[in-house]
């Protein structure tokens, strides 16, 4: 069974950064693809970055392009989220979720098998 766990969510002033991580566990983890996905108070959740398990790709949403990169470490089985510049509309809970297989609509939570609990992202004017 695979877990995803993320944490390096917080408190930090608008201008500001944090880099959010995410470990998977699971004996025989694999996916195609990993994601993070944000869902704010009384919102929808929404794609925010992606990352092939290959690195050879990587996907984000149009609000968060030159200030959020994806990254991973596949000897870690981590995943990561530098986030750069933050503003307070990028107040959410972020949510970390895998794929196992290739998948045209990555920016949709329907294509992704495996999530996190999810950690808060408080960004502050």
């Amino acid at each position: 069974q695979v877990q995803l766990v993320e944490s390096g969510g917080g408190l930090v002033q608008a201008g500001g950064s944090l880099r959010l991580s995410c470990a998977a566990s699971g004996r025989t983890f694999r996916p195609y693809a990993m994601a993070w996905f944000r869902q704010a108070p009384g919102k929808e959740r929404d794609f925010v970055a992606a990352i092939t398990w290959s690195g050879d790709r990587t996907y984000y949403a149009d609000s968060v392009k030159g200030r959020f990169t994806i990254s991973r470490d596949n000897a870690k089985n981590t995943v990561y989220l530098q986030m750069n510049s933050l503003k307070p509309e990028d107040t959410a809970v972020y949510y970390c979720a895998a794929r196992k297989y290739y998948s045209a609509t990555y920016y949709s939570p329907t294509a992704y098998d495996y999530w996190g609990q999810g950690t808060q992202v408080t960004v502050s004017s």
